[in-house]
């Protein structure tokens, strides 16, 4: 019988050339369970401001065209939401910067509070 057949169908034998190796990444084995997240320093992420949501029907979705108004769930005044990733870090009010928009942050979501939502 093979060590395969030893130990499963499925199950993978170490040294096998054709599975990957990986290093061990259990973080909790690095002292307190701490987490390094300055390697997470340079990853990007996608930031976007959102004016407003609203739902419609889908036939009234294929129904729009060019001149439609879609009415959305804020009033003019009511702060913008910036999102990273679709996830609400922040609220602003839109500015003019050299020819571009910009958000001003008005509130900002604590750090221990976008952690928590991470989880």
């Amino acid at each position: 019988m093979s060590e395969k057949d030893e130990q499963g169908a499925g199950a993978a034998v170490a040294g096998d050339p054709g599975l990957p190796e990986f290093a061990d990444t259990n973080v909790g084995s690095q002292g307190g369970g701490e987490i390094n997240f300055d390697l997470l320093m340079d990853v990007p992420v996608t930031l976007s401001v959102e004016i407003g949501r609203t739902r419609i029907p889908i036939k009234d979705l294929l129904a729009l065209n060019q001149g439609s108004v879609v009415e959305l769930d804020r009033e003019v005044n009511d702060p913008l939401d910036l999102m990273v990733n679709g996830m609400l870090i922040a609220r602003g009010e839109v500015v003019e910067l050299e020819g571009r928009f910009g958000l001003r942050l008005i509130d900002v979501v604590s750090p221990s509070e976008r952690l928590k939502k991470l989880k």
